[in-house]
């Protein structure tokens, strides 16, 4: 059974750090695009940052410089790590994955709880 699971959320104070993790299953073959998105309060869910295969990354303009994804494959996890953080970066993280093998599939971790306070 595929898994991906989120960790590393948390309660920061403005201006401090989190990493967080995501950990695919060793089974998943063919991984290829590793994201973090987040979702607000009565906000939908937004693109934070993602890495590809290659290495290559994009960020959102709200993160950029702040945040800093990285990807182990060996390991089939995808670290965020997100430093100066705002009040407005709190939210659930959600971890996706997405695989080209033998088909295309797309997976979601269950999130983790990033909060910020001011």
């Amino acid at each position: 059974q595929v898994q991906v699971v989120e960790s590393g959320g948390g309660l920061v104070q403005a201006g401090g750090s989190l990493t967080l993790s995501c950990a695919a299953s060793a089974s998943i073959v063919g991984i290829n695009y590793m994201g973090w998105y987040r979702q607000a309060p009565g906000k939908q869910r937004e693109l934070v940052a993602h890495i590809f295969n290659s290495g290559s990354t994009s960020y959102a303009d709200s993160v950029k410089g702040r945040f800093t994804i990285s990807r182990d494959n060996a390991k089939n996890t995808v670290y965020l790590q997100m430093n100066s953080l705002k009040p407005e970066d709190t939210g659930v993280y959600y971890c996706n994955v997405r695989v080209s093998f033998r088909g295309e599939y797309n997976y979601w971790g269950q999130g983790t709880q990033v909060t910020v306070s001011s």
